[in-house]
């Protein structure tokens, strides 16, 4: 496969590719969710129509080019959250990332749209390695990846310290392979 779906069914909800018609959906689901990203994501504390719109035209020449698969996280048909394939960790390898809004976290759902990406990633050529990066701070993208089966790689101490308040300037690495996702350790049909 030299591109994932577009469309992605993860229990629930479905993750669809972004375009620029998500502008107005996307730009709501962020405001409303800023208390929950800033701390951990940097890009929300400068959150505005611009930024939200340079974010979709982005998407749309990184999935072109192959640098990066972005997916709106949508239940119901409503943007509840966002994640991403990004080819920034060397040959063979996708970094995952994901976020949810907060009325949606708990149900499993950033969980289900990681099973659905590891899945899809695993599909292209050439990937034989899925990880997951985070600041230790970060508890629950790290419950992510243990619920799915990633291994904890790595821990160091970030240069420059802390990108975002919430942040402790430690970034973890999880990792999974090709081979163990294949082999079906653990059984992703009961992570949620």
């Amino acid at each position: 496969m030299e591109e994932p779906a577009e469309t992605l069914s993860a229990d629930l909800a479905e993750l669809r590719r972004w375009r620029m018609a998500d502008a107005d959906a996307l730009e709501r689901a962020i405001g409303e969710s800023l208390d929950h990203l800033v701390p951990w994501l940097p890009w929300a504390a400068d959150h505005g129509r611009h930024q939200t719109v340079e974010f979709l035209a982005r998407s749309h020449d990184e999935w072109r080019t192959g640098q990066a698969y972005g997916y709106a996280i949508t239940l119901g048909g409503a943007v509840i959250g966002g994640c991403g394939l990004h080819r920034r960790i060397g040959p063979g390898g996708l970094e995952m990332g994901y976020w949810i809004h907060p009325r949606r976290t708990g149900q499993g759902l950033a969980t289900m749209a990681a099973a659905a990406l590891a899945g899809q990633a695993f599909r292209l050529a050439g990937v034989h390695r899925v990880e997951i990066h985070h600041d230790a701070a970060n508890r629950a993208s790290g419950a992510v990846a243990r619920r799915l089966g990633f291994t904890e790689v790595e821990r160091f101490r970030v240069a420059g310290g802390p990108a975002a308040p919430g942040e402790v300037g430690i970034d973890v690495i999880w990792r999974m392979s090709r081979e163990r996702w294949e082999t079906g350790a653990p059984d992703r049909a009961s992570v949620v």
